[in-house]
């Protein structure tokens, strides 16, 4: 067991008693350096040799006055030699050792004074050995006794994944796989952090491995086998013949030793690969995202892009800030000194219980917990902070009530379950490190009697409360899988029917993430349970928000407390995932004040605002559902669809077909005519069709290959299992639809979202509008002007639904809705069409260029970049004088005009009965 702060503390100052004397023998170095570790409660005999041979860079033999490999390289001197020397002679070394055998720090002495050199942190420390006790926190890398600050991003995390990475597979390579396997890494994984963070003895796995295996590996599954087993035994039915090494071995618990099975065999190399990861630092992993990362080292997809898809720290805390770590930090600052309202904060922490529905490895639980025990840490420190004066030794296990069990999980997958429990009990002992550093003394929570409650299950089909109890239950939050309606399997989708029930309307179209929303308002309603969950943006966007929104308000009573809009979901890891989220929080309560997140690009910081009520769209607003319309709600011309063919091919046609068509049949080019759809007029691509409405069928009888064009289209339709398109067959001279204005404006149905504008434009009926674009009929300048501004593409932005992350536009959803300007002038009509004017005059001035270049934010031409901010001020000041400082004060407008053309068409509300006067 390692020693308390107060222990090392006194045998350093006796220590630096005993060595006063000047050290000249080989053998006084040896008990100098013996009775050093001692300090520290380490046994240097068992992790460290003298006279370490090395060769030099130079060739020569070397010889380490003192190596523990993979940690500490000494060097010393005679008293008063100069220690510079001594510091390049152990530098001299590092080209004689293998990589992880590499020590992170140098020691060097004249057994007078010390100088400490940490590799990695690039910082040295120089003290005389009266000064060893002050200083001992420098040394706290002996033990594993240390305080650490876990960066969410540290390298480290990565290269741990991958040397288990390495591990897995040789294993694999062997024959060892599955469950047995899974097993196998966690138990490794977690002796691996024990010997290096004070739960075993400093490097106790690394020296059970070195000494007590046989070099070939023969009988390391054996071994491993009995050291599991003893870790599962309390210490009063361990078997007293056992071996020292084993005795002194804790008692775990937690059942994570418990499972027996079959353990693999090993040979020298794989017995060296396991060897190998006991040299790295284990203690510098952070439990809160290398589950995510020791997860996808048994997934070969996940490994090429490892870490690519674990939600970093910085995200976590976005939603449990907003959830209740902000409200929390307040309630502590204003406690300040309080006693009282220190105890009744402190009670409230031991009460707290939340709730992760899709946990994976837990990342969501361990960064909750860790930031639940730190604020319970202040307020310990706080009620003791008369200790140090007063000399008041503080029963830790008395007042650290926080504990692993108030974290409950569902996970579908049975190994990132495992690995969530494991990932608790290492974020707890690193805290309870952290808790004994600050007090003095060392408190450890074995045997592990208490754990998180992960549930292996599927969300969607278990029922909540009997993993975490309704009455208990004070927080849910996760980040949900990400799938799109249209990806999802059948499985998945019958699970979202059956979570939204048979009454909900539409909600075949809702992503997978929906049915958490749901099933979480379902748990909450009449609770004072609040909800923060992560999902794509989608859910606040298009036909999805009017569906389940309607739903989350108007049945489940939900209301939106807090929320993230738009911002790039990622970290730091190579080949990281690139989604773009909305963080909502939810609950039955309608707060009087609302916390709203808004980036200015998905990349920013977040910029805070107070508002009173945040809608589905995130807008501060009403609560507004944006519905299907068949007509504008604007006084303005209606919008189509443009002409679907329902031909097989056979009426369209590429540059070549049309070429090889003319040269065989020249009376056909009356009724060639260009064809555009999405793609073709934004990246001025050529595509050809035959129009033959003005055909007569003389003239038809004249065109045998466009006859057979024109067989095919009837056979196409024919052979259809659809009775609507077997009526087609009828007229295979025509397409589906057949609307072909004689000037008309062109609005493409999908477009980048790197765009941000999407390209209009005008045409006429020499062009035929395919089915993936929209028209509107002998439209204005003015029209195109409003259509083409800043203001209609913030309202497209967020009201429009998605193709992947493409914007698509909706004629019933994003035109027939927009609130365009309610009474313009003729001045500011006449301003917008005189700008719109420009905007396109900008464009002819590139012929050549296709709309995809000129509307590319990296090479889109200066001219038009100038001719659409005249528009936009142009359009804007037909709304309001005063300017738009960001799409969020855009949207809170529109929506507000939007709520006052809705509300004339909405039925009035019923007028309450009188009651009737009781009979005389």
């Amino acid at each position: 067991m390692p020693l308390s702060l107060s222990e090392v503390k006194d045998r350093a100052i006796r220590f630096a008693q005993e060595w006063q004397g000047e050290t000249r023998e080989h053998a006084e170095a040896k008990a100098f350096w013996g009775d050093f570790f001692n300090v520290f409660g380490v046994n240097r005999r068992r992790v460290a040799t003298f006279e370490e041979p090395v060769k030099k860079l130079s060739g020569q033999q070397g010889f380490i006055d003192l190596l523990w490999k993979g940690t500490l390289l000494v060097e010393h001197k005679s008293r008063g030699k100069d220690l510079d020397k001594a510091v390049q002679q152990a530098k001299d070394y590092f080209p004689g050792l293998k990589d992880h055998e590499l020590p992170k720090y140098i020691l060097v002495s004249d057994f007078a004074r010390f100088r400490l050199y940490d590799l990695d942190e690039g910082t040295s420390f120089d003290f005389g050995l009266e000064e060893l006790h002050q200083h001992l926190h420098l040394f706290s890398f002996l033990t594993g006794y240390q305080k650490r600050q876990y960066q969410a991003e540290d390298p480290a995390n990565i290269r741990a994944a991958e040397l288990m990475g390495e591990l897995h597979d040789a294993l694999l390579r062997g024959g060892y796989h599955g469950h047995k396997l899974e097993v196998l890494l966690v138990r490794i994984l977690f002796c691996l952090f024990a010997e290096d963070t004070a739960i075993f003895e400093k490097d106790a796995f690394r020296e059970f491995l070195e000494a007590h295996t046989r070099p070939d590996g023969s009988d390391v599954g054996a071994q491993l086998a009995q050291f599991f087993s003893v870790l599962d035994q309390p210490h009063a039915e361990r078997q007293r013949q056992l071996p020292a090494h084993l005795q002194q071995l804790p008692y775990v618990n937690g059942s994570l030793f418990t499972e027996f099975f079959p353990f693999p065999a090993f040979d020298e190399a794989l017995r060296e690969q396991l060897v190998r990861c006991t040299y790295f630092d284990w203690s510098r992993i952070s439990p809160a995202i290398f589950g995510s990362l020791f997860q996808s080292v048994t997934d070969p997809v996940k490994r090429r892009n490892l870490g690519a898809h674990y939600t970093s720290e910085a995200n976590i805390l976005k939603v449990i800030q907003g959830l209740f770590l902000d409200e929390l930090r307040q309630e502590l600052a204003q406690a300040g000194q309080n006693r009282p309202r220190l105890n009744a904060l402190h009670l409230r922490l031991e009460q707290l219980r939340f709730l992760d529905p899709s946990c994976g490895c837990g990342n969501f639980l361990v960064v909750t917990y860790r930031e639940l025990r730190l604020l319970e840490q202040e307020i310990l420190e706080r009620l003791f902070a008369d200790r140090r004066a007063t000399g008041q030794t503080v029963d830790l296990a008395l007042y650290a009530r926080v504990q692993v069990d108030q974290a409950y999980g569902i996970e579908v997958e049975e190994f990132p379950a495992r690995i969530a429990e494991v990932a608790m009990w290492l974020m707890d002992h690193q805290l309870n490190l952290r808790l004994s550093e600050a007090f003095g003394n060392l408190y450890l929570r074995l045997p592990l009697t208490r754990t998180a409650r992960i549930v292996h299950g599927n969300a969607l089909t278990t029922d909540w409360e009997t993993v975490a109890p309704k009455d208990q239950l004070s927080y849910i939050l996760g980040n949900p899988p990400f799938i799109g309606s249209k990806l999802m399997t059948e499985g998945q989708r019958k699970e979202l029917l059956a979570v939204a029930g048979p009454k909900l309307q539409g909600a075949g179209v809702l992503d997978y993430v929906a049915a958490w929303y749901l099933k979480a308002a379902q748990y909450a309603q009449n609770t004072a349970i609040r909800v923060a969950l992560v999902s794509t943006n989608s859910i606040t966007q298009g036909e999805q928000v009017s569906i389940l929104w309607g739903e989350m308000l108007n049945h489940y009573k939900m209301h939106v407390q807090f929320a993230h809009r738009t911002f790039k979901w990622s970290n730091e890891a190579r080949g990281n995932a690139n989604v773009f989220c909305v963080i909502v929080g939810f609950g039955a309560q309608a707060l009087p004040t609302r916390r709203l997140f808004d980036y200015a690009t998905p990349k920013s910081a977040p910029q805070e605002l107070q508002v009173k009520n945040i809608n589905p769209y995130l807008v501060d607003g009403p609560d507004i559902l944006v519905g299907r319309r068949q007509m504008p709600i604007s006084p303005v011309p209606g919008i189509n669809f443009g002409n679907m063919p329902l031909d097989g091919g056979n009426l369209l046609l590429s540059d070549e077909d049309k070429h090889e068509l003319l040269a065989k049949e020249p009376g056909a080019a009356p009724f060639i005519k260009q064809f555009m759809g999405a793609q073709e007029f934004i990246r001025n691509e050529k595509r050809w069709c035959l129009w033959l409405v003005d055909a007569s069928p003389s003239e038809l009888k004249k065109l045998p290959e466009v006859m057979k064009r024109v067989e095919g289209v009837r056979q196409f339709r024919a052979a259809s299992v659809a009775a609507s398109t077997q009526k087609f067959a009828a007229t295979p001279t025509l397409f589906r639809d057949r609307k072909l204005p004689t000037a008309y404006l062109i609005v493409p149905s999908v477009s980048s979202e790197a765009r941000r504008y999407i390209p209009i434009g005008f045409l006429t009926d020499e062009v035929v509008p395919s089915n993936l674009v929209f028209t509107i009929p002998d439209a204005t300048s003015y029209l195109f002007g409003v259509l083409t501004s800043h203001m209609h593409m913030a309202w497209m932005r967020q009201v429009c639904g998605r193709l992947e992350s493409r914007y698509r536009y909706s004629k019933d959803l994003v035109y027939n809705n927009f609130p365009f300007p309610a009474t313009p002038s003729a001045k500011q009509v006449a301003a917008v069409e005189a700008a719109a004017q420009q905007v396109l005059a900008a464009r002819a001035q590139f012929p050549e260029e296709s709309l995809a270049t000129l509307y590319d934010p990296l090479t889109m031409p200066p001219a038009l970049v100038k001719a659409h901010q005249t528009l936009d001020r142009a359009v804007d000041l037909c709304y309001r004088p005063a300017a738009f400082p960001t799409e969020l004060s855009r949207l809170e407008f529109l929506f507000e005009q939007y709520r006052q053309l809705q509300a004339p068409l909405l039925p009035p509300p019923a007028k309450p009965k009188r009651p009737r006067k009781p009979a005389a």
